[in-house]
This record gives structure tokens, C-alpha cells and sequence, in this order.
């Protein structure tokens, strides 16, 4: 099951018809004015067909919830997993070994100006 975050959705909030475009803008990160461009030549192009397409994703796309995002640094972070999930996982271990090595620093000083705290450890070992 695809978490809330990572699923497309309409979103009527924002949209003009049925949220369709505003909903794929959502999901993609790409700005709704782009997404209607496209849809609105789309329908010039193969007219019908494209009509349809929009109708079935209107009806069959669920409508987005109302606090899918905390903020808008939240809605940008699950743009970027959705559009390079693996970019965002090299990321996020990036992160996880800055903090790493931030805490063995924090950890090294920390020991080494407390004599008494060397003196337990080497006693330890």
C-alpha cells in the first residue's frame, strides 16, 4: 500500500474543473500553469481521446486530503522522493553520516575534557 504522501490525487483545493492538473502539478512539483498547458494542447492535438482521459483520472483519482503537508518544506521534500526516490535516499544516509560524525566529535570532546570520564572508560576496557 503507497503511502498517502507518494499517491496522486486530485486536487480540487486548487483546480479548476476537477483537480486533475493541479493534482499532477502536486505530484510532480511542476508548476499548474505548465500542467495545464500541456493538458489544454494535448486536447487540441488528439482532441477526444484526451477529453476522456482527463474524465476517467477526475472520476478515478481520489480528491487529495487537507493536511497532506505540515508546510510547504514538507510538500518540496515528498516532490523530490517521488520524482528521484533513490536521490533522496542518498540524501538522507548523507545526512544521517553528517550527524554521525557531528556526534563523535561532540562525543570525542566531550571525553577528553573529562578526565574522570577517561579514567571510567580506560578502566572499562
Amino acid at each position: 500500500m503507497n503511502s498517502p504522501r507518494t499517491t496522486l490525487y486530485r486536487d480540487k483545493h486548487n483546480g479548476k474543473l476537477m483537480g486533475v492538473c493541479s493534482g499532477i502539478a502536486d505530484y510532480t512539483g511542476i508548476n499548474v500553469f505548465w500542467v495545464r498547458l500541456v493538458a489544454v494542447a494535448s486536447i487540441f492535438v488528439t482532441g477526444g481521446p484526451s477529453i476522456i482521459a482527463y474524465l476517467i483520472a477526475g472520476f478515478l483519482l481520489n480528491k487529495k486530503p487537507p493536511y497532506l503537508y505540515r508546510d510547504e518544506s514538507e510538500q518540496k521534500y515528498w516532490q523530490g522522493v517521488r520524482q528521484n526516490p533513490k536521490r533522496t535516499a542518498r540524501e538522507i544516509r548523507a545526512n544521517f553520516r553528517d550527524i554521525d560524525r557531528r556526534l563523535a566529535a561532540v562525543e570525542s570532546h566531550y571525553v577528553s575534557s573529562n578526565p574522570r570520564l577517561t579514567a571510567e572508560i580506560e578502566r572499562l576496557r
